[in-house]
């Protein structure tokens, strides 16, 4: 069977998608479009008697906007409460257009003490576990709110491969603003070759991401996609990154078609996820 052709059998997957892919880059407002096609889509997979959770950005960025915060240069106290505004704003958005396709959306705030504290990792297990029993479509986000350098994840890529193995999801799709993985920077370098499955996470690989992406709304580049792969693979799941340029991919990609950079999945059984999460600067 094609590796692709697997896709279609997956039972429990998460998305994963950024801030730059949920706004209008001259003005920074939502684009109501794009989320539109992006509740359809999880919708119509949820529909399909799969599990599905979202892990969105989106709540800083959202927030700047309400209250004309132009620059992102401010102290972390101005970041946290427009975190605080935004947050409720993505949230209200979500919970609106979900409701147009007869779904339910629940919101989940995570920071690092949620995985590297035992209860807290059983009680955001069982939540995650209750939610997808009852049907619903769990939200996730960092909770930018409370949360300071030592207790944030860093981005949402780790923290999308982070849920992914917390409860034990077969298939990580990484939404981003680009195609997938290329031997360089293809924004710098024309000849740059386009890697359609990553078989094995070698260290090759991982030192060939780069810190940046073509965004400066993200927080995540291409090095942190590659940390959340070997999370997810290393948990049991393929993941793949692809372009969120089109939102209706993720329908393509469910389907089996070739689009974006497949890592295959090497569970491996001394992976132990709040040891690996501790070590996260």
């Amino acid at each position: 069977m094609n590796i692709r052709e697997t896709i279609k059998d997956k039972k429990r997957i998460v998305v994963k998608i950024g801030s730059s892919s949920l706004q209008h880059k001259e003005t920074g407002g939502f684009d109501y479009t794009k989320l539109e096609v992006l509740v359809r889509e999880l919708c119509n997979i949820k529909n399909q008697g799969k599990d599905v959770v979202l892990v969105s950005s989106g709540a800083i960025a959202a927030g700047r906007q309400a209250v004309h915060v132009k620059s992102d240069d401010n102290p972390i106290a101005v970041k946290q409460a427009c975190a605080a505004i935004g947050q409720a704003r993505l949230m209200m958005i979500y919970q609106k257009i979900f409701a147009e396709y007869n779904q339910v959306a629940a919101q989940i705030l995570m920071t690092k003490n949620t995985i590297i504290d035992n209860l807290n990792r059983f009680n955001a297990q069982n939540t995650f576990s209750e939610l997808l029993k009852l049907g619903a479509i769990p939200i996730v986000n960092e909770n930018d709110t409370i949360a300071t350098y030592e207790i944030e994840f860093g981005d949402n890529d780790t923290l999308s491969a982070i849920v992914a193995s917390l409860i034990g999801a077969d298939l990580l799709i990484l939404l981003s603003d680009i195609d997938g993985l290329y031997t360089d920077d293809p924004n710098t370098n024309k000849n740059a070759q386009f890697i359609s499955v990553v078989d094995q996470l070698t260290d090759e690989l991982m030192t060939m991401g780069k810190a940046t992406t073509g965004s400066n709304v993200g927080t995540g580049g291409m090095s942190t996609k590659l940390q959340a792969a070997k999370i997810a693979t290393q948990s049991g799941a393929d993941m793949i990154i692809a372009n969120a340029e089109d939102i209706r991919i993720l329908h393509r990609i469910m389907d089996g078609r070739e689009y974006g950079t497949f890592f295959k999945a090497h569970k491996d059984e001394d992976f132990y996820l709040a040891d690996y999460v501790n070590q996260l600067e």
